[in-house]
């Protein structure tokens, strides 16, 4: 079945249960649905029902100009060569997004992941506040925007000075000429030996 026809089903399946805020045809092989919050578990579920029944990926972006949080589902199916990304803004200051622990069991750790580096909480996901990968964190979320590494450093980790005797010079430019040596041979290499 070509991406067209796979294109006029999650269309069906999408118009069928809720008026899309966006509709976005990336390119032949995915296509993204902007929805309102509320339509986001009963869109997963009746695209679950026609095929597609893996959750590829979630996270977020952080959109701080607008104050929300831009939640993205992408989904697969095996059969027809079509990802589905789904889309939903919510409140940046109280980000709340009910879990889809209920059709996709794998979004637990997905939730969990969301939940450690932007902040948004999953209801009806009774581990999403368990640690995943930042043991011990005590800042904000570090993928806001608000985050600043610089100051998180200077704040955990002691300042150095590097002495000017550690500093690696090159007054022969020596490092310019291998870098120009190793184009040259790979150029060499892609087209036989071929100068184009």
């Amino acid at each position: 079945m070509s991406s067209i026809n796979n294109l006029s089903i999650v269309d069906q399946v999408v118009l069928s249960l809720t008026k899309p805020l966006l509709k976005d045809v990336i390119d032949t092989y995915q296509v993204a649905y902007e929805l309102e919050q509320k339509d986001v578990l009963n869109v997963l579920s009746g695209l679950k029902l026609k095929g597609w029944k893996q959750l590829s990926y979630l996270s977020a972006i952080d959109w701080p100009d607008e104050e929300k949080f831009e939640v993205v589902y992408i989904l697969m199916n095996w059969d027809q060569p079509l990802y589905v990304q789904i889309r939903t803004k919510i409140d940046r200051n109280e980000p709340v997004m009910p879990s889809v622990l209920s059709v996709f069991p794998g979004a637990k750790y997905y939730e969990r992941e969301a939940h450690e580096f932007f902040g948004i909480h999953f209801p009806g996901n009774p581990e999403y506040e368990k640690p995943l990968i930042l043991e011990r964190w005590d800042d904000i979320p570090p993928l806001r925007k608000d985050f600043d590494p610089s100051a998180y450093s200077a704040k955990k980790f002691p300042s150095r000075a590097y002495p000017e005797k550690f500093s690696v010079k090159d007054e022969d430019n020596k490092t310019l000429e291998k870098k120009a040596e190793k184009k040259k041979r790979a150029q060499s290499l892609r087209t036989g030996g071929k100068s184009l």
